[in-house]
């Protein structure tokens, strides 16, 4: 099993929105992924409440049965389409993705 976890830290605007918007549209965006991509098992965003210096704006909690099924992910239209999104939105970003 294969987990990907990725937290972003977003600009306070982008694409003609505030912080708070861009991050309830990726999570929106994110999510709909759910069902649609083939060995993606689970995914689920949540968007930081904390506002702390420490804290990242938006998490990504994803798994899925192998690494190739991770690549496929990552390399699937409907991915990618987001990712142009959020690439715009972000300041930051980290990611760790881990084998059990």
């Amino acid at each position: 099993m294969i987990t990907h976890i990725v937290l972003w830290r977003l600009k306070e605007t982008a694409h003609g929105n505030t912080k708070a918007e861009n991050a309830r549209i990726f999570k929106e965006r994110l999510e709909a992924l759910n069902g649609k991509i083939e060995g993606l098992i689970h995914l689920e965003v949540g968007c930081d409440f904390s506002a702390s210096e420490m804290s990242a704006d938006v998490a990504l909690y994803s798994t899925f049965p192998t690494r190739d099924d991770l690549t496929f992910y990552q390399k699937h239209p409907e991915h990618l389409a987001v990712a142009a999104f959020v690439r715009e939105a972000m300041s930051e970003r980290r990611v760790i993705d881990y084998e059990i």
